[in-house]
């Protein structure tokens, strides 16, 4: 004690005032907003992306098939590709039905892989299996398989992710796809709209892979983030060269090609279930995120469920996307389905952010 006296005595007001309460307070903001500075710095340790050859995307629906692809400068085919949608599954039973009925009258065949794992590594029901009867509508069309998880803890989960999406390459084949079908690797709420994929169909010298710009959306077609949705990709098959991936894969991106709808779920339950099974996982820093009335209140606001900074680029980007998201009142060019069923899918309209528990 004598020797910690001796220590303090030397030191001044100031220099106890540093030690004992600025390093402190600075060592707990660090620990609390640290990823916020880091996500704000970002400019300052990467560099964008290369932008994408975008190309512009024509459509009215009275216009003929064959305008449709000149315009594109493309060909017109004699018969239509066969087309197959594939996707991994988690939980997303809502999103799965608009997609599903969205593209079904251009797709030869569904193909669905479903595991008892999560990405995180955590156990998980086979959702679809249990709401199969729902999907009776694509069942002809079906190719569904099952994979089971490997759990292993602390693995980075975008290792199981990429475990998982190897195994939808042999369902593929299990399938019957071909060279030159076309295939469509995205997340199941990325959804290319239906005359996206029926021009992709119709038309000839479509580049072999094409990503599609789909508008982001967050929570429900009430909060539009941007337009720069871009995983989603469209790919002329090819034997023992196509494998199924959910990162760029070329520079050529069809614009305004459908919705990117994330975390758009009917149930708090869901959004608590997904915030900790996806890749992303470790963005559940604090255990408060997982409150179900801080997300009813998050979803409302149109505000980040991980309470992150904006994944851009350039600091003007950046502080233009700070704060939640503005409310849009449009309904305007959303899958028909929705539409027609409004009363059944009201919690991804505008004006409906209320979630059931």
């Amino acid at each position: 004690m004598s020797r910690i006296s001796c220590i303090l005595r030397g030191l001044d007001v100031k220099t106890c005032i540093f030690m004992f309460a600025i390093i402190p307070m600075c060592t707990l903001g660090i620990y609390i907003h640290g990823q916020k500075i880091s996500y704000f710095l970002r400019p300052l340790w990467e560099k964008p992306p290369k932008p994408f050859n975008v190309t512009p995307h024509y459509y009215q629906e009275n216009v003929s098939m064959e305008n449709l692809c000149k315009l594109h400068g493309w060909g017109v085919r004699e018969y239509p590709r066969r087309v197959y949608d594939a996707v991994l599954f988690s939980n997303e039973i809502e999103i799965l039905t608009v997609r599903w009925k969205e593209l079904y009258p251009y797709i030869t065949e569904f193909v669905l892989l479903e595991s008892n794992s999560t990405f995180s590594g955590l156990p998980k029901p086979l959702v679809f299996n249990s709401n199969r009867a729902q999907f009776k509508f694509a069942e002809q069309r079906l190719t569904y398989g099952t994979i089971g998880g490997r759990f292993k803890k602390g693995e980075n989960p975008f290792i199981e992710e990429a475990y998982q999406r190897v195994a939808l390459d042999q369902l593929l084949k299990i399938a019957g796809i071909t060279d030159d079908d076309l295939l469509i690797m995205s997340d199941v709420d990325e959804i290319p709209s239906a005359h996206t994929i029926n021009l992709l169909r119709w038309c000839d010298e479509v580049p072999s892979i094409l990503h599609l710009q789909l508008k982001n959306y967050l929570y429900s077609f009430e909060f539009l983030l941007d337009e720069k949705s871009w995983r989603a990709s469209v790919h002329r098959y090819q034997s023992g060269k196509t494998r199924y991936a959910h990162y760029r894969q070329s520079n050529d991106m069809l614009a305004d090609s459908g919705w990117h709808c994330s975390f758009c779920f009917r149930r708090i339950s869901d959004f608590i279930f997904k915030m900790k099974a996806y890749s992303h996982n470790d963005r559940v820093r604090f255990s408060h995120y997982l409150s179900p009335e801080r997300i009813q209140k998050v979803i409302c606001k149109g505000a980040d469920l991980f309470d992150m900074m904006p994944e851009e680029y350039t600091f003007k980007e950046i502080i233009g996307k700070m704060g939640p998201i503005p409310h849009s009142y449009s309904a305007v060019h959303l899958p028909a389905f929705i539409l027609e069923n409004a009363d059944k899918y009201k919690f991804l309209l505008p004006g409906n952010c209320m979630r059931e528990r």
